[in-house]
């Protein structure tokens, strides 16, 4: 072979190295290349709702694509988590899961999507805790005094959010409710709606004159409401790692961080891992809770 021969097979073998090299950098790239929906099971105005629209205005920033929420209610979230469970891996379907990914194979036969299975965890964003609110019409000023009344007069009514529930809850057309307090706080403010307990641990920074509901009444009650994004598994490791890299800034920024303790919201932001594991742990103790409770499945 000639010293020419040489040199061009030489060049040949060093381009064909560089395109092979520069390819995964230039795919990866390429990410987002159209809009970004974040898919959430809840109606307009839910906890979940909230949070999504909270994180979608600055990740479209930082993406440099359109992100857009999509509320996909109905069947105990089981509806739009199917339609992000199913949607192509590629990141630009997201879901704003909710504590539900973890209780509904405790409480449904059929359950169309497997969380652990089906989903690539990309961060907790936040714990919210619910609040246990009546019509300021209902004669029960604490918890004891309303598990009394509810003995009474047994009785209730599904809802496929807590956006629509609270608009009932409101106009009087229903009594008593569980809440998350970022939809339901501006209207214990205003009187509208009497707070009776909190569901976390702790009294939520939100409203600290209201007393957990272990404190007032059913020792070791706790139960927090949690949401965080997920994508369908198989979506590329390095499009989990920048989505997990903007949410969790978005997440530690002041003004979130201000925004989600003016309404009793605690920003997580773990890691993929950490999330993983929480579900999973979120998912054993929900299947002794029902277990334990006697609920037959649906």
């Amino acid at each position: 072979m000639t010293t020419l021969a040489l040199r061009s097979a030489g060049l040949l073998i060093s381009a064909v190295l560089a395109t092979a090299i520069a390819a995964p950098v230039l795919a990866q790239g390429k990410y987002p290349s159209r809009p970004v929906r974040i898919v959430v099971p809840n109606a307009p105005g839910s906890s979940p709702d909230i949070m999504a629209r909270l994180i979608a205005q600055p990740l479209s920033e930082r993406l440099g694509q359109q992100v857009v929420v999509d509320n996909r209610a109905g069947a105990g979230t089981m509806i739009g988590g199917e339609i992000a469970a199913k949607s192509p891996p590629d990141g630009h379907t997201l879901l704003m899961g909710i504590a539900t990914l973890a209780i509904n194979p405790a409480t449904y036969k059929k359950v169309p999507y497997d969380a652990l299975r089906d989903f690539a965890p990309i961060t907790q964003a936040v714990n919210v805790p619910a609040v246990l609110v009546v019509h300021p019409s209902l004669p029960a000023r604490s918890v004891k005094e309303l598990i009394a009344l509810a003995k009474a007069r047994p009785g209730h009514v599904p809802y496929k959010g807590s956006g629509p529930g609270v608009i009932d809850l409101l106009a009087g057309h229903v009594s008593v409710m569980t809440s998350n307090i970022l939809s339901a706080i501006p209207h214990i403010r205003s009187g509208r709606m009497r707070a009776l307990g909190v569901t976390s641990v702790r009294r939520a920074t939100a409203a600290p004159d209201v007393p957990t509901i272990a404190e007032a009444g059913v020792p070791g009650y706790e139960s927090a409401q949690w949401s965080g994004l997920l994508a369908p598994t198989g979506t590329p490791k390095e499009i989990i790692a920048r989505l997990h890299k903007e949410t969790a800034a978005i997440l530690h920024s002041p003004e979130t961080r201000e925004r989600l303790a003016k309404d009793g919201g605690e920003p997580v932001a773990s890691s993929p891992e950490d999330f993983g594991a929480f579900i999973r742990a979120e998912t054993v103790k929900w299947a002794k809770v029902a277990k334990s409770a006697g609920i037959q499945l649906e």
